[in-house]
């Protein structure tokens, strides 16, 4: 094993990038611009032009970097292959074999969301564990699957869609996806504070410390919940419910070791742990009732560890 390898996370707005040990030490990180005019066709030439100039100012020769690992927002295929990704304006792009071609490196490729699993599986909250779900409870429900220490993608990429089950039959307004009544719109930040917002207006008997609130948070609503405001508590119950039973059919179908929760709304930390607990307990199927729950730690820089972890456990 070579001594350094960098890892790039590639979001709508900034590439993050990390030059690491290959022990795991990450010893720089910084971030650049995410060019997507002209449908993205900088974004990779940039990265290089980056990890270049650091290996100059470092002086770090090529003989010494073990990779690059990248994570991509969208799906990829196993052979480092994306299909298509609408927030950076790609088509088909042939990451793997562009970035190899343009640094003379070994890459490898994965859906952000998976590769942030494989960072906090690595050295994160998962740490210790082999077989994980890592939920990210943000804008979204995001997911990523590691079983046997290895990123579980699926036939297409879409392994790990926990925000796009379908939880709701009833309900009338549409998912980002298109569908109605998946997870995402009920157990993410922005669908817990639309739940909320509805359940005020549906029922104004009900007093709460949040209607004096103008564009109230999650943030907020986990905070007067924990404080003891009706509506508050019952919609954090609500988000709990869903959340818990979401990962009660994940566990039939993967049985991880442990559920990674992250993203901003993890920062309601073990409250929030609770009541997903509660419900998880309530209809896990028995045999996987004692999944451990976790809060991820690694932040965002979770896709930059895990890029890297991608290179590394590559045999080619």
């Amino acid at each position: 094993m070579k001594q350094y390898a960098f890892g790039a996370d590639i979001g709508g707005t900034t590439v993050k990038i990390g030059l690491f040990e290959t022990k795991g030490t990450l010893m720089e990180v910084w971030e650049i611009p995410t060019r997507k005019e002209e449908n993205g066709k900088y974004i990779l030439s940039d990265i290089v032009e980056e990890i270049r100039k650091k290996m100059r100012e470092r002086e770090i020769p090529q003989s010494s970097v073990e990779g690059i690992g990248m994570g991509v927002p969208g799906p990829v295929s196993t052979d480092g292959i994306v299909l298509k990704c609408v927030n950076l304006g790609w088509g088909i792009v042939h990451v793997e074999q562009e970035m190899t071609r343009l640094t003379g490196l070994k890459v490898k490729a994965g859906n952000d969301a998976n590769v942030a699993a494989l960072g906090e599986m690595w050295q994160g909250g998962g740490s210790g564990y082999k077989n994980i779900v890592m939920v990210t409870l943000g804008t979204g429900v995001g997911g990523g699957i590691i079983l046997n220490g290895r990123i579980l993608a699926g036939a297409d990429g879409a392994a790990g869609e926990i925000g796009h089950i379908s939880m709701r039959d009833d309900e009338e307004e549409c998912c980002g996806c298109g569908k109605k009544g998946c997870l995402e719109q009920y157990a993410s930040a922005s669908g817990i504070v639309r739940m909320t917002e509805r359940y005020l207006k549906q029922n104004p008997q009900i007093s709460s410390t949040l209607r004096a609130m103008k564009n109230f948070t999650s943030k907020e609503i986990f905070e007067e919940a924990g404080k003891g405001d009706t509506a508050a508590g019952n919609m954090a119950d609500e988000a709990g419910k869903m959340l818990g039973k979401a990962l009660a059919a994940v566990a039939c179908v993967v049985n991880p070791e442990a559920f990674v929760i992250g993203g901003g709304m993890s920062k309601a930390g073990e409250f929030l742990l609770d009541m997903i607990r509660k419900y998880y307990k309530k209809y896990a199927f028995h045999a996987a009732g004692n999944t451990a729950f976790k809060l991820a730690v690694l932040g965002n820089n979770a896709g930059i560890f895990g890029a890297v972890k991608l290179v590394l456990e590559s045999e080619k």
